[in-house]
């Protein structure tokens, strides 16, 4: 199965991190992500740029808004993500688990539905559990 880590950072902490320290955190991405590739889980990863570049689109009555900035006022904000193929959520949780933003903030796991889900009762089951 595939699972989506969105990774959760609070800027401000990011920013105020020493440099070496700053150093360190990216290494430790950079052999993490290596590591993923050898093990077989990576597909796919990205860092965002800061939140501050952000634009929220909306579409309302046919009609096209944005607004500049975070879509919500958090602490954390979203910075980047892993995308990993796992046997299940608990091997999916373990290889999260291993971000080193799990220590800085915090790795959300949701696993991927694919597009062919959507077709079928198990979209409408999904929504309705949700409410």
């Amino acid at each position: 199965m595939k699972y989506l880590c969105l990774i959760y950072s609070d800027e401000e902490l990011l920013g105020a991190l020493p440099r070496p320290e700053w150093d360190a955190l990216v290494g430790e991405y950079l052999d993490y992500d290596e590591e993923l590739r050898r093990s077989g889980h990576y597909i796919t990863a990205e860092a965002l740029q800061t939140v501050q570049t952000a634009t929220v689109v909306r579409v309302r009555n046919g009609k096209l808004a944005t607004a500049d900035g975070p879509y919500a006022e958090t602490r954390e904000q979203l910075a980047g993500f892993f995308l990993i193929e796992a046997r299940d959520l608990n091997e999916a949780i373990q290889v999260a688990s291993r971000i080193p933003s799990a220590r800085l903030g915090g790795v959300e796991v949701r696993p991927i539905m694919e597009l062919e889900q959507l077709r079928g009762p198990h979209w409408s089951r999904t929504i309705t559990q949700g409410d």
